[in-house]
């Protein structure tokens, strides 16, 4: 299934949604290229123009003549154009599943726990600094306290998470997630069937934000100011340390894929997107 150009991945670097899709790639291990835009705003009209107004927001893929929107549509275009190390059960039923698990996810989970993490990085400008630091490229990085005021604004403004409100909707969201989580896992492996697949990725991908793999984007969490992390949930179980075999990415469940490396840096959401 290797003919014709590399698939292009237009992606965010801070993004849960973005990240969802760069683990689906490297997990069918397909090669592409990745471009991000430096400024935060300009991809919404990058994605308009690449999309032809079907989406407004990345990330988008490129793939075989097609521009992508939504992290969801980009994994089943993926699962039909490359269908080896399927994320995608066989089984019609568990199939059924696994695509609930993913929206569930996607809709119930994604756009609160975004909303939560950029309410408290706003409240920490230097652990805010660092993150724009080690995932935003291109000039906006290097504007240190300037880039904090620029993301501030931007994420209060499109995602209103200087609302108290909204925070306190958004905890719940995420307690309900991880209780849904725990709920469908009960002693298994995997969320469906016995092999990884887009409901384990889906998981994993949109609650790292909570469990801040020590691998992933944000910089590393002072354990002693867990802030959001710790009063997020007075769960049975902390998300980060739950089961007993676990992905790299941060699975907040007993995913037992291997992680995905990740791939050299080549020239350089609400839907399901960031």
């Amino acid at each position: 299934m290797g003919d014709g150009p590399s698939p292009t991945l237009w992606h965010i670097g801070i993004s849960h949604y973005s990240e969802k899709v760069r683990w689906a790639l490297d997990h069918k291990r397909v090669p592409h290229k990745r471009r991000a835009v430096s400024i935060p705003g300009l991809h919404i009209p990058a994605s308009m123009l690449l999309t032809r107004g079907a989406s407004h927001t990345f990330p988008v893929l490129e793939l075989d003549g097609r521009a992508i929107g939504d992290s969801s549509e980009i994994i089943a275009a993926l699962e039909d154009r490359h269908p080896e190390r399927p994320l995608y059960p066989t089984d019609p039923e568990q199939r059924r599943r696994a695509l609930e698990l993913e929206h569930f996810f996607d809709e119930e989970l994604g756009p609160h726990i975004r909303l939560l993490a950029f309410h408290e990085l706003s409240r920490d400008p230097e652990r805010f600094e660092a993150v724009i630091a080690r995932t935003t490229p291109g000039p906006v990085a290097r504007l240190g306290s300037g880039a904090v005021t620029y993301a501030r604004t931007y994420a209060g403004l499109r995602f209103g998470v200087r609302d108290e409100e909204a925070a306190e909707i958004a905890r719940g969201k995420i307690v309900a997630a991880l209780d849904r989580l725990e709920a469908e896992l009960g002693p298994g492996e995997y969320l469906v069937g016995d092999a990884f697949g887009v409901a384990d990725l889906s998981a994993a991908a949109l609650f790292f934000p909570l469990v801040l793999p020590r691998r992933g984007r944000f910089p590393p969490t002072n354990r002693r100011r867990r802030g959001w992390r710790a009063s997020a949930r007075p769960c049975r179980r902390d998300p980060a340390t739950a089961g007993s075999k676990r992905s790299s990415a941060g699975t907040a469940g007993r995913a037992r894929s291997p992680p995905p490396p990740d791939p050299p840096r080549q020239k350089t959401e609400r839907r399901h997107s960031a």
